[in-house]
């Protein structure tokens, strides 16, 4: 696939991606920089951002990096305004940031982390699409596409508020989906096990991932193809759905 791919071109277009300086969103905003669009990658430290940036510049293409602690809707304020001053609007937003933290036990979770959880993987992204969305519903319309987890509805003890946390992205992406209709279409992915820099601290057998009916972890590549997707107009009649991308997990 290229920017001349007709199912997954998104020239002139142009996305926001949020945890865009690492992993899967790196990963992210470079398949779509190399398929025609202009990024804007979000993620707490600027200068993780700027090396991003300075690669998809590289490409061609425009990048804008922005700081932001998308847990904190004070930041996300800020953010929203510095798109407008900056760039102006997006076409696609991918709600991509998020961390599952693991604790030994749900009595000793503590109230800190519990809400640094909900924080990055809820009530962020409820806040991003709320501004966001109702801006580009306002405009030319697009896409938002949530990134959620298998253990929204395949939760373990050990991250609970965190599959309780992406169970409650995958509620709004419906909600969502009718409130910013018809001109902005809102999806999620829900990934199971995939290999990113943090996989290089999983055991052999994590890592390994024999559960799944496809006998293996996935590679970010595979969960981004499911990310262009709903962001292109290849998707056009796709909205309020939740895509499982977990190799056929039992």
């Amino acid at each position: 696939m290229s920017a001349h791919d007709p199912l997954f071109d998104f020239t002139a277009r142009t996305v926001l991606v949020t945890g865009g300086s690492r992993g899967l969103g790196r990963e992210t905003v470079r398949a779509f920089a190399a398929r025609g669009a202009n990024t804007i990658i979000v993620s707490r430290r600027l200068d993780r951002c700027e090396e991003v940036a300075g690669e998809i510049e590289a490409m061609g293409r425009r990048a804008w990096p922005i700081a932001c602690n998308v847990s904190d809707w004070s930041e996300i304020d800020a953010l929203v305004y510095k798109v407008r001053d900056r760039v102006g609007s997006i076409d696609i937003l991918v709600n991509n940031a998020g961390a599952s933290p693991l604790a030994p036990s749900s009595i000793e979770t503590s109230e800190a982390l519990f809400d640094k959880v909900l924080g990055l993987n809820f009530k962020g992204p409820f806040r991003l699409i709320a501004l966001l969305g109702a801006e580009m519903a306002a405009g030319r319309g697009g896409a938002i596409v949530n990134v959620s987890s298998l253990g929204a509805i395949r939760p373990l003890p050990v991250y609970a508020p965190y599959a309780g946390a992406k169970a409650a992205l995958n509620a709004i992406t419906e909600a969502f989906a009718r409130e910013l209709a018809p001109n902005v279409r809102v999806n999620a992915v829900m990934p199971g096990r995939f290999l990113t820099d943090i996989s290089h601290a999983w055991s052999d057998e994590v890592r390994e991932n024999r559960t799944v009916a496809l006998e293996r972890s996935g590679l970010p590549r595979e969960i981004v193809t499911a990310i262009l997707y709903l962001a292109s107009d290849a998707s056009s009649f796709t909205t309020g759905s939740v895509i499982r991308v977990d190799g056929g997990a039992p």
